[in-house]
């Protein structure tokens, strides 16, 4: 029997193209799943495990945001560290047409359109962070310092306090 290629995403394909070392999980997963049931079943600590949220600000401009999965995003907060006066969350349902993701698969590496993005600060004092991997069922595994690379992102205070 001929063993099964992996599909990779275009997450990994771009993480690749950069050099950018990072550690593949797969998951069995048919619907979307939150971050916090997804580190469970993978037994990973939630505060290496980051989920990525997109919005829109009153520019009518996307933006996008990495976040512990534990933790809730600052509106006021995402919005000053992109220059914004307000951000809300976009609708589920807009979700793969601005970022050519999926709920639950949506990552800040390799969206159709390179949006601003910052990830939260706290994503620093990690060796390694754990963000989905371009689809439902896959997480990646790699530094903060490369996500920032490879997303072209900032890191800033977004989470709630």
């Amino acid at each position: 029997m001929a063993k099964q290629k992996e599909i990779k995403t275009n997450a990994m394909r771009i993480l690749e193209s950069l050099k950018i070392p990072f550690t593949h999980y797969t998951y069995e997963c048919d619907e979307f799943t939150d971050g916090l049931q997804i580190a469970e079943k993978l037994s990973l600590p939630l505060e290496k495990v980051y989920k990525t949220l997109v919005t829109m600000g009153n520019s009518k401009n996307y933006f996008v945001f990495v976040i512990p999965v534990a933790e809730e995003l600052d509106l006021k907060a995402a919005a000053r560290s992109v220059g914004e006066k307000s951000v809300e969350m976009i609708p589920v349902r807009d979700i793969n047409a601005v970022t050519g993701y999926i709920r639950g698969g949506c990552t800040a590496v390799g969206m159709k359109k390179q949006y601003v993005t910052r990830i939260d600060s706290s994503a620093q004092a990690q060796e390694n962070i754990i963000v989905s991997g371009g689809r439902i069922g896959s997480q990646l595994e790699l530094s903060p310092l490369d996500l920032a690379r490879a997303a072209r992102a900032e890191f800033a205070e977004i989470i709630r306090k």
